[in-house]
């Protein structure tokens, strides 16, 4: 009887132990796993946003980051490039001093000196983050996540484990990179991140893409001095952009000096005692018949690979949650960053849409106020996302292109507003860009849906006229705006 009895009991404790586990979402076994409300992978801009606001919000949060705290944006991405984006503007200014008076005013370029100012920069950006971290009572944990098979979601780092209620993914992507098997040679070029590893101004650059990375990159070392080509697959750059925008950006890019080969792509590399051979091929599109062009560039010092990018999801184990990605590796979400998983969620480029900084930090802060705020509607809207090419000269766009217009209204009920013109900046210099402007407006009352302008100032311009768009601005408000004179501005108030 006292046999029975025993084993009665032992089966009473075993059944509320795991009852207990069971609404804990814990096992015996995993007693030592840290516990968080918020645990972000990834201290890029998304999830440092999210975490940041979620602490502000009460929530116990911590942070998993591999390498650097700020993710692309301000190692390898945003921060970086705009200092030499600035810098290359200076360069410009420099050819127009004489025409505005300064005599002999010449200056001689430091790559050198840039590089540590920008680096070091950068590592002040570093510390700021992590002292951001620091105030807000949030955890840093540096090394690399990987979610392991316990019943709820949970990431081991350097052999420890951690969960929480709520986890959110925020890895981001990394350049694409072109295999040996396609291209033989392909490693002896550098990819976007290389960019910011250069000791000195490449003599003679090929860049290798037609989007807006390789773009900006051209500008650069273009107007740095380096003799640059770029190498495309089609019959012009930025695509993805309105028609205007695709073929004035193609047009300015060869105003500047830039040698720009279509329908071209690299068809292998050789590394020789004077740099880099760089083999290509070319074939008409328009001529079936075409025979292949081959063609070598001599002597190059830097061969750049941007072909796009893909997203950091490898190595996560996301197969074991029932993450789901799609075809391209991209962690699929709804419209609140919800994943397929219960729990958890992702922001950012690791998903795939609209890859810029402050979609991810938006996204990142909605999730936060949604989770942990209980307000249940909080959601990033993905219409009308300005954008800024950092080309020479800039491009600002906001909203639908002509043909999407077009596809969405129908072409009878969208109207086009353009216009060029040079800004006045050039007015008494030898140097010229023109400024280019387009309003796709659609319905009858001439509802603005659409906004995209190149040239002088344009990337600084964008951010009010975003605003605009986004409260439904028709063409009539825009008329109504009194111009501010006289600026590039005012062209985009007094459209006919």
């Amino acid at each position: 009887m006292f046999t029975m009895y025993c084993k009665r009991i032992s089966a009473t404790v075993i059944y509320v132990t795991a009852a207990i586990h069971r609404l804990f979402g814990r096992s015996m076994a995993s007693e030592s796993v840290t516990r968080f409300d918020f645990l972000v992978i990834g201290g890029g801009s998304g999830g440092l946003a999210g975490a940041r606001r979620a602490a502000e919000l009460g929530a116990t949060a911590a942070v998993i980051e591999s390498h650097k705290l700020g993710g692309t944006c301000v190692n390898v991405g945003c921060v970086p490039k705009k200092v030499m984006w600035n810098t290359s503007t200076h360069a410009e200014y420099l050819h127009d001093h004489e025409d505005y008076g300064f005599e002999e005013a010449k200056a001689h370029f430091n790559w050198q000196l840039i590089k540590r100012k920008r680096d070091a920069y950068v590592s002040r950006l570093n510390q700021i983050y992590l002292n951001n971290l620091d105030k807000a009572k949030i955890e840093s944990i540096h090394g690399y996540a990987r979610f392991t098979d316990d019943p709820e979601p949970t990431v081991e780092v350097n052999g420890k484990k951690y969960t929480a209620l709520h986890i959110l993914i925020a890895t981001g992507g990394h350049p694409s990179t072109v295999s040996e098997n396609d291209v033989p040679g392909a490693s002896l070029g550098i990819i976007s991140d290389g960019f910011f590893e250069l000791e000195s101004c490449p003599k003679r650059s090929v860049i290798a893409g037609a989007g807006y990375i390789a773009v900006e990159m051209a500008g650069i070392l273009s107007t740095l001095g380096s003799k640059t080509s770029i190498i495309i697959r089609q019959g012009g750059v930025l695509r993805n952009f309105d028609a205007l925008i695709s073929s004035n950006c193609t047009k300015e890019l060869q105003n500047h000096g830039i040698d720009l080969r279509k329908n071209t792509q690299v068809r292998s590399v050789q590394k020789t005692d004077k740099g880099l051979s760089v083999t290509l091929v070319t074939i008409d599109p328009d001529d079936k018949d075409a025979q292949e062009k081959y063609n070598t560039i001599h002597e190059v010092d830097c061969l750049l690979w941007a072909i796009g990018r893909e997203p950091n999801t490898s190595g996560l184990n996301l197969s074991s949650i029932g993450v789901k990605l799609d075809e391209k590796g991209h962690i699929v979400v709804d419209e609140f960053q919800n994943t397929t998983r219960a729990g958890v969620y992702a922001v950012g480029d690791v998903c795939g849409r609209a890859l810029l900084t402050p979609v991810a930090i938006a996204a990142g802060r909605k999730l936060a106020h949604r989770l942990f705020e209980g307000k249940a509607d909080s959601k990033i809207n993905y219409n009308n996302i300005p954008t800024v090419v950092f080309s020479h000269p800039p491009i600002g766009t906001v909203g639908l292109t002509e043909d999407e217009a077009i596809k969405t209204w129908g072409k009878d009920n969208v109207k086009v507003y353009t216009t060029s013109f040079t800004p006045m900046y050039y007015a008494i210099t030898t140097r010229k860009s023109q400024c280019i402007m387009k309003l796709v407006c659609a319905g009858q009352n001439e509802k603005v849906v659409g906004l995209h302008m190149q040239g002088f100032g344009c990337d600084e311009m964008l951010q009010g006229f975003a605003v605009a768009v986004n409260m439904g601005a028709t063409k009539e408000d825009f008329d109504r705006t009194i111009a501010i004179h006289p600026t590039s501005s005012e062209e985009l108030v007094t459209l006919r």
